[in-house]
């Protein structure tokens, strides 16, 4: 069945943007059909991530307005055939797009030849933030192994759990020689303290800002850990158990070991 994930943060800047073009294209890779929705209605980045932003004719709210067709809107990643995105407007306001509206649009998507609806979502507990978690019924809760981040990953968790949107968790930025010196929060403290489900451990690399300064996801063409992590994200959103062995050498292969 086609499925809606919400990607969120409490704090800007943690990665969920990132998250959302490399997870999604991963996701594709893997043959499903994959729409990005970017519901970040005035400050949209997924089609720089993405490198689409000169493609963009229509956005979302072209469709909630009826001035376009959705079908008018979704922009098709040449790189990859079953990759769509369908960008935010720039011109208009949060407020402008009320939550049934953008679930009216998701459902449409959904009623598409869709396996993966990604809905990378607007940084804090606004009303951008109520407006596309009442879209979905799952969430990827994305954070940096850092006090502020984590604070306000807690708040989010547990505003989605008051809306029955079940939470998995992402940390990004992860540096395991600084968490082994103490100069950063372990893993499975962050773990414990936002008590959810940890699906992806995402290393600090440099490729990664690099690839998405040039708006190419590095799941199309890196060769360090992150990518890994990324493609490892997808698998198990994809439903695929963990192998070991597929992961053997990089973080989440380490932490498999360590809790086995």
């Amino acid at each position: 069945m086609a499925k809606c994930m919400l990607i969120t943060s409490g704090k800007g800047g943690v990665g969920k943007t990132t998250l959302t073009a490399n997870v999604g294209a991963a996701l594709a890779l893997r043959g499903k059909n994959v729409v990005l929705i970017d519901t970040d209605i005035g400050l949209r980045n997924l089609d720089v991530v993405m490198g689409l932003e000169n493609r963009i004719v229509y956005n979302l709210i072209d469709v909630i307005k009826k001035n376009c067709k959705l079908e008018q809107a979704l922009i098709k990643d040449k790189r990859i055939k079953n990759l769509q995105l369908l960008a935010a407007s720039q011109q208009n306001l949060k407020e402008d797009m009320k939550d049934y509206e953008l679930r009216e649009v998701v459902d449409s998507v959904l009623d598409l030849d869709v396996d993966y609806c990604l809905l990378d979502c607007p940084a804090g507990i606004e009303i951008g933030f109520m407006n596309a978690a009442k879209a979905a019924k799952e969430a990827i809760v994305v954070t940096q192994p850092e006090v502020s981040a984590i604070r306000d990953a807690d708040r989010v968790v547990g505003l989605l759990s008051s809306m029955e949107v079940s939470s998995s968790l992402v940390i990004n930025k992860y540096d395991r020689r600084m968490a082994k010196s103490g100069r950063m929060l372990d893993y499975l403290d962050v773990k414990d303290i936002l008590g959810i489900d940890l699906i992806g451990v995402i290393p600090e690399d440099r490729e990664v800002l690099g690839a998405s300064n040039i708006g190419l996801p590095i799941v199309l063409n890196g060769k360090g850990n992150a990518k890994k992590e990324f493609e490892m994200i997808a698998a198990r959103i994809d439903g695929e158990p963990m192998d070991d062995k597929l992961h053997q050498g990089n973080i989440w292969g380490k932490i498999k070991e360590f809790l086995s």
